[in-house]
């Protein structure tokens, strides 16, 4: 009996010593992060430098440009946001959702054409060039060219090109241009429209070519903090990713820098 009771107040002292313990903390997050497909590896990259230096690492969330413009414009919570084009921050702006004096383009990239490492084939990109005859009864991969900034920008060139017409029904339409990045690296399409730093994230796609600067608008991606954003370390991430450090990491990923 003595020691059943003794063996009932261990477990009591146990539990109540459990109880006065203090919890155990939590890691810090860092400032979310709304960031253009494109810069998964890169913007990864930039946070874990960051979360190197002894700051909370930042939140990231990956879509395409329009996606994230549209969820922002809803009332979802974030810090900053990263567009693969002006056009959705301008958005953003145009509703008073960004910081004052926060816009900055920071970060360019050039397009390509990337075919399926297993059937490579080789075609100069040059105005009226035989994208149709190449893809054959193949599919062209691009994202949405109706809202997503790569594919928007793949519709402008080969528009200009004077290709457009004659390729517009074979084009599937993906989400973000790292999913029609993957319909390539599948061989699900015989060739997509992509930018230049997706083509370097993946061994199973070549570039067949780049198209002209000339044949679409400049390629710029610009980072602002939200108006809605609160968190403390927001404004430091921003700078930290405009810094000569930060660039840095950026150019290790193919991007051009501002």
């Amino acid at each position: 009996m003595e020691f059943r009771i003794a063996g009932r107040w261990l477990l009591m002292g146990a539990l109540s010593a459990f109880a006065a313990a203090p919890a155990i903390a939590q890691p810090a997050k860092g400032p979310l992060v709304l960031a253009a497909a494109s810069l998964q590896e890169s913007l990864t990259a930039a946070a874990d430098a960051w979360a190197a230096k002894g700051n909370p690492r930042p939140v990231l969330s990956f879509a395409a440009s329009s996606v994230l413009a549209r969820q922002i414009d809803a009332g979802a919570p974030a810090d900053l946001f990263i567009s693969a084009d002006e056009q959705w921050m301008d958005y953003l702006a145009g509703r008073q959702l960004i910081a004052p004096g926060t816009r900055t383009n920071f970060l360019t990239n050039t397009l390509v054409l990337v075919a399926p490492t297993s059937q490579p084939f080789k075609l100069a990109i040059t105005p009226g060039f035989a994208l149709a005859a190449a893809l054959g009864s193949g599919r062209l991969a691009m994202a949405d060219p109706d809202a997503v900034p790569a594919g928007k920008y793949g519709k402008a060139a080969l528009t200009s090109l004077g290709v457009w017409s004659s390729v517009e029904s074979k084009v599937v339409r993906a989400e973000n241009v790292r999913a029609a990045l993957l319909l390539v690296a599948r061989d699900e399409a015989a060739a997509g429209i992509v930018y230049a730093t997706d083509a370097r994230a993946t061994t199973d796609v070549v570039v067949v070519g780049s198209f002209p600067a000339t044949s679409h608008a400049p390629i710029v991606y610009p980072l602002a903090q939200l108006a809605s954003s609160r968190h403390r370390d927001a404004a430091a991430f921003r700078t930290f990713l405009l810094s000569p450090a930060g660039q840095q990491v950026f150019a290790r990923y193919g991007f051009g820098t501002q």
